[in-house]
């Protein structure tokens, strides 16, 4: 059974702090081709659009479109605070390669 990504509540606390539903948009986490590892995430602020999954939760919204829910099964999406930047971030089980920047996996 293929579980849909899950997202923890500091990634929905964020989206809260930025008022990102206020605005009436959802934090998109999609998977494209490219990047150093064969394919990359792209994670923006995004309305959200009719085939979307979409995950909900502090009264906000995390979507995630039908092409690229088969890349993200069982994924995390989480909020990281570092001394490199806050960012959204993901842990995918199903890479099995990624690269130092994050953004960039292989499966």
């Amino acid at each position: 059974m293929n579980l849909p990504p899950k997202v923890t509540e500091r990634a929905f606390a964020r989206l809260a702090e930025i008022g990102a539903a206020d605005q009436g948009r959802a934090l998109r986490v999609a998977v494209e081709g490219g990047g150093c590892s064969g394919f990359q995430y792209e994670i923006a602020l995004d309305e959200p659009k009719e085939d979307d999954l979409i995950l909900e939760g502090q009264g906000q919204k995390v979507v995630v479109d039908s092409l690229s829910l088969p890349f993200l099964e069982n994924a995390t999406i989480d909020f990281t605070e570092e001394l490199i930047g806050a960012r959204f971030v993901i842990d995918n089980p199903n890479a099995t390669a990624s690269c130092g920047c994050g953004t960039s996996f292989s499966m």
